[in-house]
């Protein structure tokens, strides 16, 4: 999921990027359960890029297609278009890639039609059998994908493949795309999400592009046209989880709007005027159309939105610096707080949704814990600006049966600095600030807990920085360049973890125990949904916190 739309970023100097004497980039990095190596690279096709496309901060979504459903009548938009230089690209695949269709070997997309009635490890790696290319209406399209934005267009690269250039590119006439999500549980086949520079929407079908050679996106539902209810630019977008196709757009004025795939596309204008800028507020549509409700969340952009697994949360990050958790259903401010310094840019939620990761100008990753609604902990390690952060949902510590006892949570974090970082959360082993009398000597007499650490803060109100002194501090497992552009986002697999910078560069690092010649008949977790995936995590997925 994500994720968030740091167009923001872009005006902050790379502290490594920008020196020339910086080390040469290694091809793996090591954590104390072994090395992650440099498994693949995808990029756009050079000659492609447009003018314009310094303005956009390139984002990743997976998207993992499953089985084919019924054949659709196509229908297409007029003001989108594909390169013939991608199809030809599409042709020169090793094998073809993904949508087997007979002797498919492990590795490939579409392998569950393989001869031998064996299924493939999905989102592995490894050569494909398969001889299907993309724009073949037959085309199956099973597999796992990365759907990237560089400039003017949309990229799509199978992420099996070995090829660095993509299989797919759409290109939009009247502005950029600047974010997109994927909703892998989607009923009615529309199951990604672009958003515009302009304010337009989209909805449709993965699947129906890559069965698409010709030169319109077919099949594509259009929302905000011609920015009819908002026209500042799309800042992040994402599916409410368990939302039955709703989804929710936020734009760079502070505003996130709700809608309905199964509604009627056409805008409807009629929302009150906000009063109160720096107050949050919630409207609903006097009609039964899109957008179905807005949310005024702040003054200036949101940059990031997130969903906790259930749906139940959304949290937000802004440029006031503010993180803010909503209960979605009931339409409440429930906690937030302040950065340390300037804008916040991305957050994240834990699997089990007691954590939430937000990070940003102040080179800081704030721990947020939703029980005691405060930060716990900091992470202090990078050199500039945090444009990326993630749980690890697939890391088990070792030795851990993820039951009682110190639970661990893996997280990382990219930035401007063009280094990924990776962190070990134990909550149990935080050190926990003494808070001394002024001109008194720090022993255990007069000594107390933090401030900071005294209570938990009332529900819905948020809460000014706290003191450096006040909140401990996390130093990073892993410090490595990964890049050498400044980096835009971070995605983990079940097998690897991709690294994306800001110019549309995209790196596949494979986990420790998962090289080439390790392959099994099972399927990839990459696969399934949150919901499934936080029923086998390990860890309690029960939301239940101070209200």
């Amino acid at each position: 999921m994500n994720t968030a739309a740091n167009n923001n970023t872009m005006s902050s100097a790379s502290a490594s990027g920008s020196n020339a004497q910086a080390p040469s980039l290694k091809t793996y990095f090591k954590t104390p359960e072994g090395k992650y190596k440099l498994q693949y690279e995808k990029t756009h096709p050079p000659g492609l890029l447009h003018y314009a496309h310094g303005k956009t901060v390139t984002q990743v979504t997976l998207g993992h297609i499953k089985d084919k459903p019924m054949q659709a009548p196509l229908q297409s938009s007029s003001s989108l278009g594909v390169t013939s230089g991608v199809r030809s690209a599409a042709a020169r695949l090793l094998g073809g890639g993904n949508g087997s269709r007979a002797l498919s070997f492990v590795g490939g997309n579409g392998g569950s039609k393989s001869m031998n009635g064996t299924s493939t490890r999905l989102g592995s790696f490894g050569p494909s059998g398969s001889n299907n290319v993309v724009g073949n209406s037959n085309f199956d399209g099973k597999g796992t994908y990365l759907v990237f934005n560089v400039g003017d267009a949309i990229f799509i690269s199978d992420l099996n493949s070995q090829d660095k250039d993509p299989i797919k590119a759409i290109h939009f006439s009247n502005s950029n795309p600047v974010c997109h999500a994927y909703d892998p549980d989607a009923k009615d086949g529309h199951d990604l999400l672009i958003g515009l520079h302009s304010g337009d929407v989209y909805s449709m079908s993965l699947r129906q592009q890559l069965q698409d050679a010709g030169k319109k996106l077919v099949g594509a539902q259009h929302y905000n046209k011609d920015g009819s209810v908002n026209n500042s630019r799309c800042t992040c977008i994402a599916w409410i989880p368990n939302g039955d196709g709703s989804f929710i757009v936020a734009h760079a004025d502070g505003n996130m709007y709700v809608y309905e795939k199964n509604k009627d596309g056409s805008g409807d204008a009629s929302f009150p005027v906000v009063k109160d800028q720096t107050q949050f507020s919630v409207a609903h549509a006097r009609y039964s159309k899109n957008p179905v409700a807005r949310w005024h969340i702040c003054l200036g952009s949101i940059n990031g939105i997130a969903f906790s697994t259930d749906g139940s949360y959304v949290a937000t990050v802004g440029r006031d610096g503010y993180l803010r958790v909503f209960d979605y259903k009931n339409e409440q401010l429930v906690c937030g707080g302040k950065s340390y310094y300037g804008a916040l840019l991305c957050c994240a939620w834990s699997m089990d949704g007691k954590y939430i990761l937000a990070g940003g100008e102040d080179d800081l990753v704030q721990v947020w814990s939703m029980e005691d609604r405060k930060i716990v902990a900091w992470g202090d390690g990078h050199n500039s600006w945090v444009s990326g952060v993630a749980f690890d949902s697939y890391w088990l510590a070792p030795n851990s049966d993820g039951v009682g006892g110190n639970i661990v949570y893996r997280f990382g974090s990219v930035g401007q600095d063009t280094q990924l970082l990776l962190w070990d959360l134990e909550i149990e082993e935080l050190v926990v600030p003494v808070r001394r009398p002024p001109g008194g000597s720090p022993t255990f007499s007069t000594g107390s807990q933090s401030s900071h650490w005294d209570s938990a803060c009332p529900a819905g109100t948020l809460q000014p920085a706290p003191s450096m002194r006040d909140v401990p501090k996390l130093s990073p497992l892993v410090a490595h360049r990964v890049h050498t552009e400044p980096l835009s986002g971070l995605t983990f697999t079940q097998e690897s973890v991709l690294t994306v910078c800001r110019e549309g560069h995209i790196k596949i690092w494979t986990r420790p125990g998962f090289a080439e010649s390790q392959m099994s008949n099972s399927d990839s977790l990459t696969s399934l949904s949150l919901k499934e995936k936080s029923s086998i995590s390990g860890k309690v997925v029960t939301l239940s916190y101070k209200q």
